[in-house]
């Protein structure tokens, strides 16, 4: 399957679900604790002010809180109807005089930027996981450092290969009767094309995106962003609601996220680096 191809799939995925990946870092605690662990690490490393790209942001919701730290931001995405929301969201949070520009594109091609030019660049959420083929994504990777000045930070969120393997017994996924190869190939090598309920997309090991970094940036840290909790959805919204142990639960994640072991067992990990 050619890259293009993979994209018009992606593009599509996302157009269904519309208003639905919007909420989807909100929608229950465990979905949440993706986005207040990313939030934890974007105050670290992120500089005081300057200009910030959110590349493969989707609908918005990390534009948004950037906006909100006063941050000016660009935010791009492959998908119309995604970016669509992003302006009613940015609009009715009247924030368009912090986020300035929503533009359409993809993370392999950001050539409308100069070299250079942003104080930080995010990619959050897996954006990066999409682009499947391998040359597409290393060329994902150059760009997004290409863009970014000398010095600056880099966040970079991708969806891990070992938490769907341990997800295997807890959703039960379909391939594993209907299509064993199709389960083998994106279990072993990471590739996964689509067909399923899913978007394309490659499930990344620790090691693999390491190395996709490793040259022309500094690695400063990588995070499990849902932990020790991962892949444990059900448990943890449970125990989150009773209220009780949520205090003593965020610290110990924050504590053990950062961990190797934690980092490769997670849904969604991030590095953190800074360009040379």
């Amino acid at each position: 399957m050619e890259p293009d191809q993979i994209k018009e799939i992606v593009k599509k995925y996302y157009a269904e679900c519309g208003e639905g990946e919007w909420e989807r870092l909100v929608r229950h605690p465990y979905r949440k604790l993706e986005f207040d662990t990313t939030l934890h690490f974007l105050n670290q490393y992120l500089p005081d002010d300057g200009l910030v790209l959110d590349a493969g942001g989707g609908p918005g919701r990390y534009s948004i809180e950037l906006a909100k730290m006063g941050y000016n931001v660009t935010l791009l995405d492959l998908t119309p109807r995604l970016l669509q929301i992003a302006h009613e969201k940015v609009t009715e949070a009247s924030l368009g005089n912090r986020v300035k520009e929503i533009l359409q594109g993809s993370i392999d091609d950001l050539s409308m930027f100069e070299k250079d030019t942003f104080d930080a660049v995010v990619c959050l959420g897996g954006a990066l996981s999409h682009l499947v083929i391998d040359r597409q994504r290393k060329k994902g990777v150059n760009e997004l450092v290409r863009v970014v000045k000398q010095g600056a930070p880099l966040l970079v969120s991708v969806i891990g290969k070992l938490a769907v393997c341990m997800n295997t017994i807890v959703y039960l996924w379909p391939e594993l009767e209907s299509a064993p190869e199709v389960y083998r190939r994106y279990t072993l090598t990471g590739d996964y094309f689509g067909g399923s309920g899913f978007a394309p997309t490659h499930f990344y090991t620790p090691e693999e995106l390491e190395a996709e970094f490793r040259g022309e940036t500094e690695i400063l840290e990588m995070a499990g962003l849902e932990g020790m909790f991962s892949t444990h959805e059900k448990e943890y919204n449970e125990v989150y609601r009773m209220g009780k142990y949520n205090k003593i639960l965020w610290e110990t994640h924050l504590k053990t996220c950062t961990h190797p072991s934690i980092v490769g067992i997670s849904e969604h990990f991030m590095i953190i680096c800074r360009k040379k």
